[in-house]
């Protein structure tokens, strides 16, 4: 995982940081303040992996922390698979409600539309959030029934 972290180039160094740390977290005591998905090539080699936990004090929210997808494996469908495969686990868990945070910077409008063409929506905007003209973006989608 450490290294399609590194790999992202959308990530900066800071993000790349707090990633890795959430990553560490899930190693070191799997599922209990976050779960990790990840998707393999035939050669067991990590094309894709996503990190997600419950938004502490709520019922039934939950935050998708981190998704990445290898340069090459970008375009093939394994972002689609491994968001589907996270919201079925919280449709099983009872889930209500799944919030992502992303940046309003231009070389986020990929992300931002993947998000968009799987059923979420722009529900809160921080102004100048990250930085000086980067706003923090939040998606929202209702996931119970899906």
């Amino acid at each position: 995982m450490e290294r399609l972290v590194h790999a992202t180039e959308l990530f900066t160094p800071a993000e790349r940081g707090v990633a890795l740390e959430v990553i560490d977290s899930y190693l070191e005591h799997p599922g209990r303040d976050y779960t990790a998905l990840g998707a393999f090539t035939r050669r067991e080699d990590l094309t894709g992996f996503l990190c997600y936990g419950p938004t502490p004090c709520t019922d039934g929210t939950w935050d998708l922390y981190w998704i990445a997808v290898s340069g090459e494996a970008r375009g093939r469908g394994i972002g689609t698979l491994l968001l589907e495969e996270m919201e079925r686990r919280l449709v099983d868990q009872h889930a209500r409600l799944v919030l992502i945070e992303t940046s309003s910077r231009a070389d986020y409008a990929p992300t931002r539309a993947f998000y968009e063409r799987r059923g979420y929506r722009i529900v809160a905007r921080v102004p100048d959030f990250y930085a000086p003209g980067d706003d923090r973006l939040i998606f929202a989608r209702t996931i119970h029934g899906v």
